[in-house]
């Protein structure tokens, strides 16, 4: 389990406060100042007379050069290693977590901490949060915390496909790799989404391309990382859209570009739970929802009766956001 501690040097009462309210791991804080933190809760303390003590559980160091990697390494063997400022990032700890662990990172946001808990897959033992801002702090906590969201995927059945004609529509090009049963989360709706397949179907006319999901038109609500939705159309390279797979597992994906053409277009109308939902996709063999048992459907193979993946939510949306509030989309 990855470890978050919280440095408050100087001591910072708020800065204490607010690491436990948020379910901080660790505090660390000066010498002589256990028992301040002992009036507010109780949380392991990284100190010269903690929990866990400097110089003897816990040490820091910089990386300036290729031998600091080195005395790292030794120094993991016996003690936990938090790798502070210098040029720690990438690289560094590449080469350190293919050699050891009890690694820690400092840290002052959330994407360096993103960063350091993903290196090689495996990522280091924990971070250090220092900001003097309590609602930085807040903020890290909760954003390295929040487990990936899963999604109580149901099963709807296939009514009919009409061609549609013409329209734009949009293929999502993302810095991640896709696997088979995996895609994005997309429709007419905000409250039913169907699984779109990611193009890593082998096919004989076309490559794989693992990356991308051929998403649908520009009016399409598509599922973000954050919980939000955003039309097809506001997608632009940056921005983080979720991947989900038929088992209801998701993990976010920044997206790398948004490519916007004129193609052919077709209605898939399902129904499920008595209620018909819809999405428009390109017409196109490649183009492929994604059944109960984890395999791509071709829109060329869709049946009356067909079962494709949908994600229902009884929230109404306003600019992306969750509201309790009845609307109605057709």
């Amino acid at each position: 389990m990855k470890k978050i501690w919280v440095k408050s040097i100087p001591w910072n009462q708020e800065i204490a406060l607010t690491a436990m309210e948020s379910g901080a791991d660790g505090l660390w804080i000066p010498a002589g100042m256990r028992e301040e933190v002992r009036k507010i809760g109780i949380i392991s303390i990284i100190a010269e007379d903690g929990d866990l003590k400097l110089g003897h559980d816990v040490v820091e160091k910089e990386i300036r050069e290729k031998r600091d990697e080195e005395e790292i390494v030794t120094l993991t063997l016996s003690k936990k290693v938090v790798v502070k400022n210098g040029d720690w990032r990438i690289i560094p700890l590449e080469n350190l977590l293919s050699r050891t662990n009890n690694l820690f990172v400092e840290i002052d946001n959330f994407l360096e901490g993103e960063t350091a808990l993903g290196i090689l897959e495996k990522g280091v033992d924990g971070v250090v949060i220092n900001s003097p801002d309590p609602n930085v702090v807040r903020e890290i906590i909760h954003s390295l915390k929040r487990e990936a969201e899963r999604f109580e995927l149901l099963t709807a059945r296939i009514k009919q496909i009409k061609p549609l004609g013409l329209g734009d529509r949009v293929c999502i090009d993302t810095c991640s790799s896709m696997l088979l049963g995996e895609g994005m989360l997309v429709g007419n709706s905000s409250q039913a989404l169907f699984l779109v397949h990611s193009e890593s179907i082998e096919n004989p006319f076309v490559n794989t391309r693992p990356f991308r999901v051929n998403a649908g038109p520009l009016h399409s609500y598509i599922r973000l990382a954050d919980g939000q939705t955003k039309y097809l159309s506001e997608i632009c390279s940056g921005d983080r859209v979720l991947i989900v797979n038929f088992e209801g597992k998701s993990f976010p994906a920044v997206v790398g570009r948004a490519k916007i053409e004129r193609r052919p277009l077709v209605l898939v109308e399902a129904e499920e739970n008595d209620q018909v939902i819809s999405i428009i996709l390109q017409n196109a063999e490649t183009i492929r929802l994604t059944q109960p048992c984890g395999k791509a459907i071709s829109l060329v193979d869709l049946k009356e009766g067909s079962e494709v993946l949908v994600y229902r939510e009884t929230f109404a949306r306003h600019f992306g956001v969750k509201i309790d509030e009845t609307i109605v989309e057709r």
